[in-house]
């Protein structure tokens, strides 16, 4: 299990979250471009490791009626891939702008992340610079990236 201050350490690497000290020493992290109502990222990080990540619209946590998934026995790597999730899943996505999407990103468990961009009359996924599938339509490459195991952030 991963101290206080290590989970301090790993989650000040964000310079995207805002630091909010609170009652008993505890500590929040605040992402204040967040399109939700929801800022929080961390939450009640405790001195005795304990603490909270917000996963209300990720898969694969479980959740308590807030959202957020108990982070107490987190490795580094899970952890920066959680919180990593959870800025993206917060972060306002150019579809919500115009409704119709032409870019989404969607990442898997590993934390590998895919592309899903509309060029043209065409639905392209890359993973970085590389173009991984083309696809006729949204839906097609959609169920495409669901059977990989993505989910979209």
């Amino acid at each position: 299990m991963l101290t206080f201050e290590e989970k301090l350490t790993i989650i000040e690497s964000f310079p995207e979250l805002e630091r909010k000290d609170v009652s008993l020493g505890r500590v929040n992290f605040h992402y204040k471009n967040s399109s939700y109502d929801q800022k929080n990222v961390v939450y009640h990080l405790h001195p005795n490791g304990n603490g909270f990540v917000y996963a209300g619209k990720m898969t694969g946590y479980q959740t308590n009626d807030k959202g957020m998934a108990n982070i107490r026995d987190f490795t580094e790597k899970a952890l920066r891939a959680t919180i990593r999730k959870a800025i993206l899943s917060l972060t306002p996505k150019e579809s919500e702008m115009d409704n119709e999407p032409k870019e989404e990103i969607w990442i898997n468990d590993n934390t590998v992340t895919l592309t899903l961009l509309k060029e043209e009359d065409m639905w392209n996924v890359y993973a970085d610079d590389h173009l991984d599938g083309t696809f006729t339509t949204y839906n097609e490459a959609t169920h495409y990236l669901d059977e990989e195991g993505f989910s979209r952030i």
